[in-house]
């Protein structure tokens, strides 16, 4: 079977005041990549589509449930580490606003509270399930860059994570072999923006917070 990983769009920042889970909407620029998406992968027969419950990516689910016809499947095992933090700061505005803060980040401050080894048993677990229910078909999961890893290492034998970044709504392709031969088809497709980016170079248009659509936000 094929399993397509699909990084969400690009979300809002937010920060919440009384601690509680951030959950962001995507933001105008998100919403338009998330379109692109679709558009892009709307000729590509998928046999089922599963989406973490996380908010920024159901949103960009969505357009994918109109372009396939079919319904994304809340699969909890494939939300973020990050999930319960009172705060989302896309680490692209973290790293123009702060190199320093970013740098601490990537380099090992992205698990800091969390139990990383009981996150990546959740994630691989939770995309064997899905490989097992789906044998011979085409299956695509909206997630998380770190979910993305997580699984790109497991399939090459790496560690740790992460060690590279999906562009936002990035197509990652793997193949799961019934007799349990795991394999990496791609990573990081992302030319529904690209080509986009291309044609926009000379005015690039704003979306409604004032963001350029580029290349798909992640740097």
């Amino acid at each position: 079977m094929e399993l397509l990983l699909i990084r969400h769009a690009l979300p809002l920042r937010v920060e919440t005041r009384d601690g509680s889970a951030a959950d962001p909407a995507l933001s105008p620029v998100g919403r338009e990549q998330a379109r692109r998406l679709a558009a892009w992968l709307a000729g590509e027969h998928v046999d089922a589509l599963y989406t973490s419950p996380l908010r920024r990516a159901r949103e960009t689910a969505a357009p994918l449930e109109r372009s396939f016809g079919l319904r994304a499947r809340v699969e909890p095992g494939v939300r973020e580490y990050d999930a319960e933090r009172d705060h989302y700061i896309p680490l692209e505005e973290l790293k123009a606003q702060d190199p320093a803060a970013w740098r601490a980040f990537v380099s090992g401050g992205m698990y800091e509270g969390i139990d990383r080894d009981a996150f990546e048993r959740g994630v691989v677990g939770s995309l064997e399930t899905i490989a097992a229910a789906h044998r011979g078909e085409r299956v695509a999961v909206v997630c998380h860059g770190g979910v993305i890893n997580v699984w790109a290492a497991h399939v090459l034998g790496l560690g740790p994570t992460p060690f590279f970044e999906p562009l936002y709504t990035s197509v990652s392709r793997f193949l799961a072999a019934s007799s349990g031969e795991r394999s990496v088809a791609s990573l990081n497709e992302a030319s529904h923006l690209r080509a986009q980016a291309l044609r926009d170079a000379a005015a690039p248009p704003q979306g409604a917070d004032g963001d350029a659509l580029a290349d798909g936000g992640a740097v």
